[in-house]
């Protein structure tokens, strides 16, 4: 079971970009919601829901294998943020690169109570921090989008 984990942690391989991992897995899930944004509601929160259980399991045994708390290369995190960032915003394609921007800045800052779920045990500490700093982001784009209706 460790080689797959390891494989979804790193979202199929977007963890071992040479430079910036975790903008590389943010670049993942955009796509997952590029993909699905057709989906209902019900169906995308299914996806989202899945997304973060399957991806603190295997965050927790990503970590465990690359022997550190919260790896780099462990970007499903990433993928989870953005799924949460861009959950109900009907947001086009801008409106999704302002989302990315967006829990790009919130995931970097992690404001409170953010930096505090880094704390919680294995893989739960590994995706709490980005589930909460998406929160953020996805309120800063509700906001957005209704400030420049028809841009994004």
């Amino acid at each position: 079971m460790k080689r797959p984990a390891v494989w979804i942690a790193t979202a199929f391989g977007a963890g071992y970009a040479p430079i910036a991992p975790g903008t590389a897995g943010s670049a993942v899930g955009v796509a997952v919601y590029l993909l699905t944004m057709h989906w209902s509601l019900v169906e995308q929160a299914a996806l989202m829901g899945a997304v973060t259980g399957v991806g603190i399991w295997a965050s927790g045994i990503a970590a465990e294998h690359f022997g550190r708390k919260d790896p780099s290369y462990v970007v499903i995190d990433e993928v989870a943020g953005q799924l949460v960032t861009l959950f109900a915003t009907g947001a086009g394609l801008w409106g999704a690169v302002a989302g990315f921007l967006l829990f790009r800045v919130a995931d970097i800052i992690k404001p409170w109570p953010a930096r505090r779920l880094e704390g919680l045990p294995g893989g739960l500490g590994i995706v709490a921090d980005d589930i909460m700093a998406a929160v953020y982001a996805n309120i800063a784009l509700q906001i957005l989008m209704r400030l420049l209706p028809g841009y994004l």
